[in-house]
């Protein structure tokens, strides 16, 4: 958590990280066939596709290729690699002392709001941030993976150098203009003080309001770096925040801002469900933003979606005939639905061929032809043959009569 309520800065490691150039780079992901999977942005009302973002990738994601011009953590500068400390076991990550600090019981807790001075620095020795005083809230992902797991190790006052693969710094996209992608980072740190977050039930309005969004964006961040489990647990931290019971009382237009975070949250939840195909979480975070919204497009898009996905179309047809009716206009809404029609079809012919070979009818060639209907005029042959033999049965009476006679 940052330490005022101004946005963080587009050069802070690990925050929104999203320069004026990083947003031009994103721009040119617009305007592609599936405009609703997006995030909602405040103060934003245009739709940004990051459908053609990579997959998330696991534990494993390759290292970046090391430079003939880097040497290997440890060494050089360094010092001796004997002294460093390799943090998770994998060597993508390692940290060494460089000023000792008050002792181990004075390390952070997690769920502390920290503050430390930080220098990061290319393996080439580029200077690409320099922050006296960083704060943010430990184990919360408000900074990049390597100072989240680093810090939390460091004592008061120590001074650390730490050396990251790039999977715990800016990725495979870097982060431009000054970081370029597969970048590994050294993290020149010190821990200047450590303190507990602020009690939820005792902030304004504004500051809850501050707080959440700061989360959320930092969410978005995650999103675009295709980090959705990331992604996931920032907007959960950022509905935690809303949710969370106040002392303090809010006035009506802070309680509508509230709401509208709120349901931009469970919107991009939803899109970071969806990328992993939790279809029923996905679905639960539609619903949510639906009793509140009920005419929320971007969520009756998507639980359309999440619908389609698990193959009931009878119930996500309605649902995008919903949100077309609300933006009748709208190209991608009409090609989803589209295509839903066609696959609804699709599974009806499907299922009749299915019913036929349980019934032993397995096509329509092997069905009888039924009879053509009756004419309104025909006589059924029962009448006809006691007709004629009534008929008879008088010519025969006559006869005799007539013998008699």
């Amino acid at each position: 958590m940052a330490s005022s309520g101004e946005e963080p800065s587009s050069g802070s490691p690990g925050r929104a990280g999203t320069g004026s150039d990083a947003a031009a780079a994103d721009a040119a992901q617009l305007d592609t066939a599936e405009d609703f999977e997006v995030l909602e942005e405040e103060g934003e009302e245009d739709e940004d596709d990051l459908s053609e973002l990579p997959p998330l990738e696991d534990v494993g994601r390759p290292a970046a290729p090391p430079r003939e011009d880097a040497q290997p953590p440890g060494q050089g500068a360094a010092g001796d690699p004997e002294e460093w400390l390799d943090v998770l076991g994998n060597g993508l990550l390692k940290k060494k002392t460089l000023v000792p600090g008050q002792g181990a019981e004075s390390r952070p807790q997690k769920g502390q709001d920290v503050t430390i001075r930080l220098k990061a620095t290319l393996q080439d020795g580029t200077v690409v941030e320099q922050d006296p005083a960083l704060t943010f809230t430990l184990g919360d992902c408000d900074v990049l993976q390597a100072l989240d797991l680093c810090v939390q190790l460091l004592e008061m006052g120590e001074t650390a150098l730490i050396v990251s693969d790039a999977k715990y710094c800016y990725g495979a996209q870097g982060r431009s203009p000054d970081v370029p992608p597969n970048a590994s980072l050294t993290l020149e740190v010190e821990l200047l003080a450590a303190r507990d977050a602020p009690d939820l039930e005792l902030l304004s309005g504004k500051e809850k309001i501050q707080l959440a969004n700061r989360k959320r964006e930092r969410g978005n961040f995650f999103y675009q770096q295709a980090d959705y489990v990331l992604a996931i647990n920032s907007y959960d931290i950022a509905l935690r925040v809303l949710g969370s019971s106040s002392k303090v009382d809010f006035s009506p237009a802070e309680e509508a801002e509230l709401l509208d975070v709120k349901v931009k949250c469970l919107n991009n939840l939803a899109a970071s469900q969806l990328k992993l195909d939790h279809f029923k979480a996905a679905l639960k975070s539609c619903n949510q933003v639906l009793e509140h919204q009920p005419g929320n497009i971007k969520a009756l898009f998507r639980k359309g979606k999440v619908l389609a996905q698990q193959g009931e179309y009878r119930e996500a047809i309605p649902i995008l005939k919903a949100a077309l009716k609300l933006e009748p206009s709208n190209k991608t809404i009409h090609a989803e639905l589209s295509k839903l029609v066609k696959k609804h079809a699709d599974q009806r012919n499907v299922e009749t061929e299915m019913y036929r070979k349980m019934l032993g009818n397995p096509s329509t060639a092997s069905t009888p032809r039924k009879c053509k209907d009756k004419l309104p005029w025909s006589i059924p042959w029962k009448w006809l043959f006691g007709a004629t033999a009534i008929a008879l049965g008088g010519v025969a009476l006559s006869v005799v009569i007539a013998a008699r006679n």
